[in-house]
């Protein structure tokens, strides 16, 4: 076998079927589980390679270029040649050549999930899929019954789903009309496509689309002509999965609506869903993200046949739809709200990086994380004040771990005192860690979300200082109204490009930061005093930091700007805004200790 380029590694095979050449790409060890990739349109096998290409150190990996694509040959005629069927005849002709012993693993994007939901639903297929992970292609059968069931019992909200999803399908109709989309993808259009996807999409320039992109989208067209119409004028009532299933759902997607998947768990009953926040194209703009979500489901499925108990802690939290396999990097995780947040990622199934000047710590907070549910968790050292650790860090972060998702930038230290009591030291030290910490944060890890170009989110931790003055607290409020402003103008500059910014502004939180607090002014002894006293407050008031930690996880899904924490925050930013000489008045106040 010959390796094939454009995948590294890959050795190439031809599989004869129905009079069909297939051409099969194969990566990783044949001994392994096999995952088979299934491309969709107007791509070729080709769109998978970045994923292929990840999955391969733990998996056989297989590729082929569905019929009338890339380097396999087209039926003639054209017409006729497309049906789920033929193609179902495909994919049985691929599955018992590359692994004739055991059931593979199948993944379908676009059209290789439409035409993977009729292989994963039809009965002679039965025994030969392990488990079927989807994206951004639904069952026609599931499609036909969710738009019968909406024509029959109209409602307003189920006239507008139907609406809705008929506007995102306007491309459908235009690949049914005769001879235009082959002119049109034979000329101008194909020249321009990766382009158009490179802007629409963020899809990265490489070894993808490929040259015979026009004749595949040429031929392609079929797939539409020859089934939609008929399936979802007469979808099929047997259309049960008889593997387990995983949807990956992103949620940008400009030609699916979510709605679309409501019922699927009719469907597919244990559906494991999986929401992203990207657009169509996931296999070449997030192959970290779906080879972390694939390498998951087949591991557990792999371990559910042979009997063997789970090896992973399945995510329980409720926002594991939205951050199961994300990377999600916490500053300050060592403890406090810091290790709260690190843990309620960790119950989405996100993988976490914990990092902490305090080595002990970060290593306890990516155990424990691990334990709780984190997919999987690494522990980081780190002054967040030294700009070229930092620096070392993002770069490693990236080239082991991949790209951030969520950044929190909670790194914090407390100190209190007048202001002719702070030194220029003092000054220097909580503006070194409160915003030059977030500063170094934003900069490295935004950057390199930005230059992906499919999003993200980074949560700077503020405090409600940053809007409420206070007499005692010159310096921390200070840094805390810098790193809100700060936020405030991320999110403006960041918006066109998907990456969201949000300020959170704890109250009084019940964390160690009060018994390491800086006392300006005062010797070691007052300082220890104000310490204990300062800690029993915060004590007595006992607002956990797991509630931080979910208003984080919630700010990040609602993609919110401003969160005041703790009913005194609430009452602090409404104040600021609604009756700032009355919160002036309070800031005058002797705190009490």
């Amino acid at each position: 076998m010959a390796e094939l380029k454009g995948l590294a590694g890959a050795r190439e095979r031809w599989v004869s079927t129905g009079g069909i050449e297939l051409c099969v790409a194969e990566l990783g060890d044949p001994d392994r589980p096999t995952v088979l990739l299934v491309h969709g349109y107007p791509d070729s096998k080709e769109v998978w390679s970045e994923v292929a290409e990840r999955l391969a150190d733990r998996f056989h990996v297989v590729l082929y270029d569905v019929r009338g694509h890339g380097r396999s040959t087209a039926p003639t005629p054209l017409r006729g040649g497309f049906t789920l069927e033929k193609l179902t005849d495909d994919f049985l002709a691929v599955a018992d050549a590359v692994s004739p012993d055991r059931p593979v693993h199948l993944v379908g994007h676009d059209w290789g999930s439409v035409q993977s939901w009729e292989f994963a639903t039809v009965k002679r297929t039965e025994g030969r899929i392990a488990s079927f992970t989807s994206m951004s292609g639904p069952s026609l059968d599931h499609f036909g019954h969710w738009i019968k069931k909406r024509m029959s019992r109209p409602t307003p909200r189920r006239v507008g789903q139907l609406l809705g999803q008929g506007a995102k399908s306007w491309y459908v109709y235009m690949l049914h009309t005769p001879v235009l989309p082959e002119l049109a993808w034979r000329g101008p259009l194909g020249k321009r496509w990766p382009k158009i996807l490179e802007r629409m999409e963020k899809v990265p320039a490489g070894d993808y689309p490929t040259p015979s992109l026009p004749s595949d989208a040429a031929h392609g067209a079929w797939l539409y002509r020859d089934n939609v119409r008929a399936r979802l004028s007469r979808p099929r009532e047997d259309a049960y999965a008889h593997a387990p299933v995983q949807l990956v759902l992103p949620l940008g997607d400009i030609f699916l609506s979510e709605r679309l998947y409501d019922e699927l768990e009719l469907w597919a009953p244990g559906l494991v869903r999986r929401t992203l926040p990207a657009k169509h194209w996931v296999p070449r703009t997030r192959p970290d993200q779906l080879s972390a979500w694939i390498s998951e489901f087949v591991l557990a499925n792999e371990e559910r046949e042979a009997g063997l108990p789970a090896q992973r802690t399945k995510a329980t939290g409720k926002h594991a739809e939205r951050f199961g396999g994300q990377l999600v990097l916490v500053t300050g995780a060592g403890s406090g709200i810091g290790r709260a947040t690190a843990f309620a990622f960790a119950e989405a199934g996100a993988r976490v990086v914990a990092v902490d000047r305090d080595t002990e710590s970060a290593a306890r907070t990516a155990e424990m994380a691990q334990l709780i549910g984190a997919s999987q968790a690494w522990a980081e050292t780190v002054d967040v004040t030294d700009e070229q650790a930092m620096e070392k860090l993002a770069k490693k972060v990236a080239a082991e771990y991949g790209i951030v998702d969520v950044l929190v930038n909670n790194a914090g230290i407390g100190l209190s005192g007048s202001f002719f009591d702070t030194t220029p030291e003092d000054w220097k030290k909580v503006l070194d860690v409160n915003l030059w910490g977030v500063i170094h944060g934003c900069r490295l890890f935004g950057k390199q979300m930005a230059e992906r170009g499919q999003g993200g989110h980074i949560v700077n931790t503020a405090s409600a200082a940053a809007f409420q003055p206070s007499k005692a607290l010159p310096a921390y409020s200070t840094s805390k109204a810098a790193v809100l402003m700060l936020s405030e103008c991320l999110r403006a500059e960041l918006a066109g490009q998907g990456i969201g910014v949000s300020a959170i502004c704890p109250g009084l939180v019940n964390t160690n930061i009060t018994a390491t607090a800086r006392f300006a002014g005062v010797d070691a002894e007052e300082e220890k005093r104000r310490q204990k006293k300062s800690s029993r407050l915060y004590g007595l008031r006992n607002y956990p930091p797991e509630k931080v930690a979910d208003a984080i996880l919630s700010a990040v899904v609602r993609n919110q700007a401003v969160v005041p924490v703790t009913p005194e925050a609430r009452g602090a930013h409404f104040m600021s805004r609604f009756m700032p000489k009355t919160l002036r008045a309070v800031a005058r106040l002797e705190p009490p200790l």
